[in-house]
């Protein structure tokens, strides 16, 4: 009921869309049957000036657009023939600027007034998780499709509504089994097709061993192959390149993305791995079949059965983790002009965008042109101490920035409309509805529901800030957003005056919340709230909304938790980076640890027994040993370095040096030899695969010192 109020919706039902031509065809699920809608489509772009198609001979219509904004009139087009000739001629003929939605399916939501999902709830969503199980040829780390021998053997399959299956090479051959997943796939006929690590594991495999029989891969709704391309995203200052597939009629979710988004907001994850996700988030059976990755060319031979139950769990908990992680974005889509997908990979900036730039075109408002990028300061962060603290209260201002944008009602400069604090009040008013709702409906379906929704108004509402700065929002304003910055720095510092004058002990400042110590004798955090809030200014609302028995804090940024029910979190690269190899991370997790719980005692012997299982060799090797993947083929690598554009890297030097067919998206396992502790590790990388099965000749003065001076980093915390 939410969602309708804020954005109608012509077309509730329709679980995807497709254009063609003059037509955009839209996909409903009506009780047990299916149907397709198809209505005109004319494709159109914005033009800042009504000269800019003169001399373009094909048809077009123009219309002009209200406001004083840049984009002031709107070209359509009778066909996506016609819509493309006019880019074409744009681009060769004009230096004016014009605008443009690159994807037609975004065009076709807008102009049709339809939103997918909507009136639907996430359950009602038809899902299919996959996954697929490889041999790999001996002496390789990884399978590689391209290799003759490593045939997919296992694909397990699991939907939303608890139906599943294992396929296997058991009762068939590979051919068979890509057979029988495609018509699997067409019986079940699902909405989205989904899995983790899909985008550059499993449908690349698939795709790849299909060829090999000359198979189309038949997973679009009308029997369609995938459209493949390219893609990117970003996730906080890093750049996710993968493969992105488009099956007609349907969507493609892979659910390491969603834990990688959800690990943005959070930080709270040490991998991305399904196995830690499935215990993190609790969704592991209790029963679980685990195998390592390396055991599964062998337990297709010597133990098959558990082979075949791993699959299995793998698949489950794929579904699950989806059935956990995807909701919010499910309900997302129900406003936004965009696809299932591209709500999720697209980020929140790009989003917003999309549902502003939607008002102005219904009210056939004209658009400015976003401003030029520049810098601007940012939030208040910094750790106030170092070292580990007990009894530990968290202070949150609600949704910081949002509420200073409402408080002071400042709009973006170029938002004639009014669109931007009018979305944002309505997004505010409607999550406190869906959070009481979720809080007292008696109804458990409902009330997850509820929950969902919630969360959904907080990304968006999160995002209103950041859009501020967004290089491609259309109403972007870097004015304001400095103005807010400032603001929310002027109210934290006054609770940071608030808190010393008081007596706390402030530990760490970041963004819209302080980590501190009570002042002695305060016990009533409900009264504390109360002091902390009358020093604030009218429309910005703290909450005491955590205690924890310890923290440690090692620098900005980078801490660790201890909650009252004994679990242990980590925040920060410097306390978990993925660049260390597993000896590094699992000791410096058990430090932490010891560090939270007062167990002091417990780390030098915790240090001398993993010291003494690198010295005399007892440690698994594979502890030691660092992964990388390869982004380039090997020979790419080779040429970067003859042309001097590349530098020398271990696992692409191992990679050559193997003469093994190791391909861009391979993966590469290796340690050190040598004697020494200061070694090069481009010239003394090894295989693990190449490790000698008698004799282990791994360079463990190397890691003796990369022990040690983890080790002299903690010092300090330990006597203390």
């Amino acid at each position: 009921m939410f969602l309708e109020k804020l954005v109608p919706n012509r077309r509730p039902g329709a679980v995807a869309v497709e254009v063609a031509a003059n037509r955009a065809i839209f996909f409903f699920h009506d009780g047990g049957t299916f149907r397709t809608e198809e209505v005109p489509f004319a494709p159109f772009l914005l033009l800042s000036s009504p000269e800019q198609l003169d001399g373009f001979d094909g048809a077009f219509e123009l219309e002009p657009l209200s406001g004083q904004m840049l984009f002031s009139m709107l070209a359509k087009f009778p066909d996506i023939d016609h819509y493309n000739a006019a880019l074409a001629f744009l681009k060769k003929n004009t230096r004016a600027p014009y605008s443009i939605y690159r994807d037609l399916s975004q065009q076709a939501l807008l102009e049709s007034g339809t939103r997918l999902f909507g009136s639907m709830s996430f359950p009602e969503l038809r899902r299919l998780s996959f996954d697929l199980e490889t041999r790999t040829t001996p002496g390789y780390d990884f399978p590689n499709a391209d290799r003759p021998g490593d045939e997919i053997i296992i694909i397990s399959l699991r939907d939303s509504t608890g139906w599943e299956t294992v396929l296997s090479q058991e009762t068939m051959n590979e051919k068979e089994l890509i057979e029988t997943f495609l018509k699997v796939v067409a019986e079940r006929d699902p909405d989205v097709i989904e899995g983790h690590n899909i985008c550059r594991f499993d449908l690349p495999y698939l795709e790849t061993r299909a060829k090999r029989y000359k198979l189309k891969l038949t997973l679009g709704r009308d029997g369609s192959a995938p459209r493949k391309r390219p893609s990117r995203f970003t996730i906080a200052e890093r750049l996710i390149n993968y493969t992105r597939y488009e099956f007609y009629g349907r969507h493609t979710i892979d659910t390491l993305h969603l834990a990688m988004f959800y690990d943005m907001s959070n930080r709270n994850l040490e991998s991305y791995n399904l196995k830690y996700l499935a215990r993190h988030f609790k969704i592991a059976s209790g029963d679980r079949t685990y195998l390592d990755g390396r055991e599964i060319s062998d337990a297709w031979t010597d133990d098959r059965q558990k082979l075949l139950a791993y699959a299995l769990d793998d698949v489950r908990e794929c579904e699950a983790l989806s059935a956990l992680l995807s909701p919010s974005y499910f309900y997302q889509t129900q406003i936004l002009p965009m696809r299932y997908q591209d709500v999720i990979v697209r980020g929140t900036g790009t989003s917003l965008d999309a549902l502003l730039t939607a008002e102005y075109l219904k009210q056939r408002h004209s658009l400015p042109q976003p401003e030029a990028a520049r810098r601007f300061a940012g939030a208040l962060t910094r750790a106030e101490a170092s070292g580990v603290f007990r009894n530990v209260w968290h202070c949150d201002v609600r949704s910081l920035y949002p509420s200073i944008i409402l408080a002071e009602g400042w709009v973006p400069a170029h938002d004639e409309l009014g669109e931007f604090p009018r979305l944002l009040r309505a997004l505010r008013t409607f999550r406190l509805e869906a959070k009481d709702a979720a809080r007292t409906d008696p109804d458990p379906a409902r009330r997850n529901y509820f929950q969902a929704l919630q969360s959904s108004f907080k990304i968006l509402i999160n995002s209103f800030y950041g859009y501020l700065g967004f290089s491609q929002g259309t109403f972007n304003d870097y004015d304001m957003a400095e103005r807010v910055t400032a603001r929310g720095r002027e109210i934290l510092t006054s609770m940071l005056h608030f808190l010393n004058e008081a007596g706390a002990h402030v530990l760490e400042m970041d963004t819209d919340g302080i980590y501190f110590q009570p002042p002695e004798g305060v016990e009533d955090a409900a009264v504390f709230n109360a002091r902390i809030q009358a020093v604030l200014p009218a429309g910005i609302e703290v909450e005491l909304d955590a205690r924890y028995e310890a923290m440690f804090s090692y620098k900005s940024k980078n801490y660790a938790l201890l909650d009252s029910s004994g679990v242990v979190s980590i925040t920060g690269a410097a306390l978990k980076s993925r660049g260390l190899e597993p000896f590094q991370r699992k000791f410096m997790a058990a430090v932490v640890e010891h560090l939270l719980r007062n167990e002091t005692e417990k780390i030098p012997l915790e240090y001398e027994t993993l010291r003494r299982s690198i010295a005399d060799r007892s440690i698994p090797l594979a502890e030691l040993a660092k992964t990388e993947n390869l982004n380039d083929s090997p020979e790419t690598y080779r040429r970067k370095l003859e042309a001097g554009t590349g530098r020398r890297s271990a696992a692409y030097e191992l990679a050559l040096r193997s003469g093994r067919d190791y391909q861009s998206g391979d993966q590469v396992t290796y340690y050190l030899t040598g004697e020494k502790k200061k070694v090069s590790v481009v010239d003394n990388a090894k295989l693990l695969s190449d490790a000698p099965a008698e004799g282990r000749d791994e360079n463990t003065a190397f890691y003796l010192n990369k022990l040690e001076e983890l080790y002299a980093n903690f010092a300090e915390f330990i006597r203390s």
